[in-house]
């Protein structure tokens, strides 16, 4: 324990082990997993920008997914790589701070952005003939201004208003997350702290993902209606979705809900790759591949370059 007068100025992300062997194998994997999320992402907001078919609310706010996902990825990878062959691995406080107010804006974001886009889907699908005047161009500019200030509103502004006290320096985890940070607080007792993050968490997690399965519920019932032809239409433009918000939401809801003696434990850690390094690669990946209309856009550009 430090001396709880000594301002720290330098935190040490433990990471994951100090074995040379096993840390440039996972440089490798994390590298690649980089590189697949940076080139996805990219190309996604590229095919959305310059081709006029896919100028459509639901490409929109895939684009902007696309975006989040990259700042997610670039807010905690490319210093985790350099973690990977440092000895030392230390971070200022100043940017472990900013890395997690990054990370609870996206995050929270990225939540809402998920409810919109089922919204999306259930206006296409469900009330087709208000889709024009619901969707329309300054409805989604105004929905995602929304999710920001929202989020910005519940989960980052708390962080900065009400900083934490730290009295240690060594963070187990591979980057500044809000659940191993709040473990280094000089108070005695951070119940009241884990009650507060349980409270947003519940606003910007539950409630969004009971809005996202209420939406689907109808998708559900209106696509059973529909002539077999249509379903599977209808099908291929939800299922991605619905994969993508059961990768995103388990792990996050594992990380944020889970028990609180789970904080002292690896687990959170690792809870962290799958919503913080893996989702962010296969979010592309899975709207890309269940998408006949950004695989044509995407094949159109190759065969021209």
């Amino acid at each position: 324990m430090e001396n709880s007068t000594t301002i720290i100025t330098e935190l040490i992300l433990l990471g994951f082990t100090t074995d040379p062997k096993t840390n440039a194998a996972l440089f490798v994997l994390f590298f690649i997993i980089y590189l697949v999320t940076f080139t996805g992402n990219s190309l996604i907001i590229y095919m959305v920008i310059i081709n006029p078919k896919l100028r459509k609310p639901m490409y929109f706010f895939l684009c902007i997914l696309s975006f989040l996902d990259l700042c997610y990825s670039t807010t905690a990878l490319p210093r985790l790589l350099a973690d990977l062959f440092s000895t030392e691995k230390s971070i200022s406080y100043m940017a472990c701070s900013l890395q997690i107010y990054v990370i609870l804006l996206v995050e929270g974001s990225e939540c809402q952005l998920l409810t919109v886009m089922a919204y999306d889907r259930y206006v296409a699908i469900c009330q087709p003939l208000h889709y024009p005047v619901l969707m329309r161009w300054g409805n989604c500019y105004k929905l995602v201004a929304l999710v920001f200030i929202l989020t910005f509103m519940l989960c980052t502004l708390p962080a900065i208003l009400n900083p934490i006290n730290i009295c240690y320096h060594r963070i187990n985890h591979f980057m500044c997350e809000m659940l191993a940070f709040i473990k280094l607080s000089c108070e005695k007792n951070i119940s009241f702290r884990e009650l507060l993050i349980f409270s947003v968490s519940f606003i910007t997690l539950l409630l969004p993902l009971m809005l996202i399965l209420m939406s689907y519920a109808a998708i559900i019932s209106s696509v059973l209606k529909i002539r077999s032809a249509g379903r599977s239409k209808a099908f291929s433009t939800c299922t991605s979705h619905l994969g993508v918000v059961a990768l995103y939401f388990g792990t996050v809801m594992l990380m944020y809900f889970g028990p609180s003696s789970m904080y002292s434990t690896d687990q959170e850690k690792y809870s962290s790759i799958f919503y913080v390094i893996v989702s962010p690669m296969l979010n592309p990946l899975i709207y890309t591949l269940n998408n006949r209309e950004v695989k044509d856009a995407i094949e159109k550009v190759f065969t021209i370059s």
